[in-house]
């Protein structure tokens, strides 16, 4: 079946009108309370929803809190519950828009944004909604130029969207909860999946921070004698270049501990040969973020080549001594994350400097130790974050299925004339 014929089926001879997003609803900006106030953050209770919390296509809550007393002294402002939040302004613009549900009253950062629908208008028809458009929001409205990409809010505002039978409020909200209930089904199994694997990673974090506890005294070595040297990225930007040698930056190193280069920019090969050999990662080097969102470690397993910025730094352990893979692993543990947290300054960006790191220690058994315990972590590791085994591999499955139903269901007849992404209403 087509995806007109589908639609037509659905709409039953019901008329469609495109209208812009700004016409949806009440739209909120964000704001962000002083981070020297410790009255905005202390025992904080309203969750504040930044770009990292977002996820697709639904979020539920956020990784930290501020008080009413933020809500009152600054420019933040609480956003309702029910609401359909979408970053604004963040270097993942460059990939996707992300967009979410939001069930509980917030407040949002900066580069954030939210609509509360109209009555006539389901809110989570919404969210999917925007999620579907998100590429062709993107390209209509995102900014060109700047450090850090953004949307250009009026061209947002006059993004056009189908919604259903608007003469009839009560046909559209039955044509809309329709849409919500088949796609919400994708959602939750994806979502019951997504607990499943998050359980699977608490038992994984367990175990290896009981692996690693050493509770028989092993001996805690500074990195400096670990390492047969430690080093960060060129501390001068470069010149960027149309192709050479990929350059890497804090942002394109993912939570997962992997680099992705599909939005690298380049240097020249003339570039990459100057840097010093310390500064040039090759196999068994273990990269470690150390500005922002520093302590995620990334374990390099080929000779690709590539140059980074001074916010990541490059470690090369010695192999009398210790496994790199063994350190990669010590470097996830929560005890060593602390240690990092212990030893960070700063307060707008925290940092990990070199001299702390250098300073910074781990437990070191023997070899053979520490190949026992790699062999157990590798196979945790592969449990629950290799994107071809297990769950993971299930939730991307269920993921494209979401996506196929969500853009067919969503495929409404567009007006003849009208570009969508046009300021025409």
């Amino acid at each position: 079946m087509s995806n007109l014929r589908f639609i037509e089926r659905l709409l039953d001879g019901a008329e469609v009108d495109w209208i812009p997003l700004k016409k949806l609803g009440t739209w909120y900006g964000g704001g962000t309370p002083s981070k020297t106030r410790d009255e905005f953050w202390e025992n904080g209770t309203i969750p504040w929803v930044s770009p990292k919390d977002m996820g697709r296509p639904i979020v539920d809550s956020s990784e930290d809190y501020i008080t009413e007393a933020a809500i009152d002294g600054s420019s933040t402002r609480l956003v309702p519950a029910n609401s359909v939040a979408l970053v604004v302004r963040s270097s993942i613009l460059d990939k996707k828009l992300p967009t979410a549900f939001i069930p509980v009253p917030v407040t949002l950062n900066q580069d954030m944004k939210a609509v509360i629908p109209h009555k006539t208008i389901n809110t989570r028809y919404v969210a999917h909604l925007i999620t579907s458009r998100g590429d062709d929001i993107l390209r209509a409205a995102r900014k060109t130029g700047g450090s850090v990409a953004s949307i250009d809010s009026g061209k947002l505002y006059s993004f056009l969207v189908p919604i259903p039978c608007p003469s009839d409020p009560k046909r559209s909200l039955e044509i809309q909860g329709e849409i919500v209930r088949i796609l919400d089904t994708f959602t939750e199994l994806t979502a019951e999946l997504t607990a499943e694997l998050t359980a699977r990673k608490k038992q994984y974090n367990y175990y290896r921070d009981q692996l690693l506890a050493f509770e028989d005294g092993e001996p805690q070595i500074p990195l400096s004698d670990c390492c047969e040297s430690i080093a960060d990225g060129d501390h001068q930007a470069p010149q960027k270049t149309e192709k050479g040698v990929p350059f890497i930056t804090i942002s394109d190193i993912s939570a997962v501990n992997q680099i992705d280069f599909t939005k690298a920019r380049f240097v020249s090969e003339a570039y990459y040969d100057r840097l010093d050999d310390k500064r040039k990662a090759r196999t068994n080097d273990i990269l470690y973020t150390v500005v922002g969102s520093f302590g995620i470690p990334v374990h390099i397993i080929d000779d690709k080549k590539f140059a980074f910025q001074r916010h990541i730094a490059i470690l090369r352990p010695n192999p009398a001594i210790l496994m790199p893979r063994y350190m990669y692993h010590v470097f996830r543990s929560s005890g060593f994350f602390r240690q990092a947290q212990s030893v960070a300054t700063g307060a707008a960006q925290k940092t990990v400097t070199l001299t702390a790191l250098n300073r910074m220690r781990m437990a070191v058994p023997s070899l053979d130790k520490q190949a026992r315990i790699v062999s157990i972590l590798d196979k945790f590791d592969s449990l629950t974050n290799s994107i071809t085994e297990g769950l993971p591999r299930e939730i991307k499955l269920r993921q494209k299925q979401y996506e196929y139903y969500r853009d067919l269901l969503l495929s409404f007849p567009k007006p003849d004339g009208i570009a969508i992404g046009s300021n025409d209403e």
